[in-house]
């Protein structure tokens, strides 16, 4: 398996990069043959971040996780991924029995079915269900109406591409706009 390493405002070693490797080899056995594992690590005034990302069947799974120590913060997001991809394993299941069309991808995630947690932790609840206008408006204005409002995220029209578009607000403060991929 190959793994993208990456890092922003310090220089990983090879001796740091080859542990790196180590630690995430662990979930090796989580991941379909055909993973691609994406790790940033960040180094951010006094902390690091370390960031895993991997597409699994489709979905993407992503950890963020800080800490002081840098290998802390890995093993972290190494737990949150694998925690993640029980839960998403033990949801899978349950979607496989209610429509067989998802059994490809849940048999395409390698991992032990007495991992998995029961059913009833596994299972989805929407609590609340809205329904609102789409206002066309610009990027902009969209951010202003969500601190309106008091949102981390505003769903909108964009005026200029007339299509559904999702700002956001990240954890550093700043701002995110989500736009279709219409491939």
């Amino acid at each position: 398996m190959t793994y993208t390493i990456h890092s922003r405002n310090f220089e990983i070693g090879e001796k740091t990069r080859t542990k790196i490797e180590e630690r995430v080899k662990k979930l090796e056995k989580l991941f379909p043959s055909n993973a691609h594992p994406v790790i940033g690590i960040a180094l951010e005034k006094s902390s690091y971040t370390a960031e895993i990302t991997l597409m699994i069947a489709k979905r993407i799974v992503r950890a963020e996780m800080s800490d002081i120590d840098m290998m802390a913060a890995l093993d972290k997001a190494c737990e949150t991924i694998e925690k993640q991809i029980v839960r998403y394993k033990g949801r899978m299941r349950i979607k496989m029995r209610k429509n067989g069309a998802f059994k490809a991808e849940y048999d395409s995630i390698p991992i032990n079915e007495e991992d998995l947690l029961s059913d009833e932790t596994n299972e989805i609840h929407i609590e609340k269900n809205k329904k609102f206008e789409l206002r066309p408006m610009d990027p902009e204005e969209a951010v202003m109406q969500m601190e309106l409002l008091d949102h981390t995220f505003f769903v909108f029209m964009n005026d200029e591409t007339s299509e559904v578009n999702v700002v956001y607000k990240r954890k550093n403060g700043t701002y995110g706009l989500i736009e279709p991929d219409n491939r």
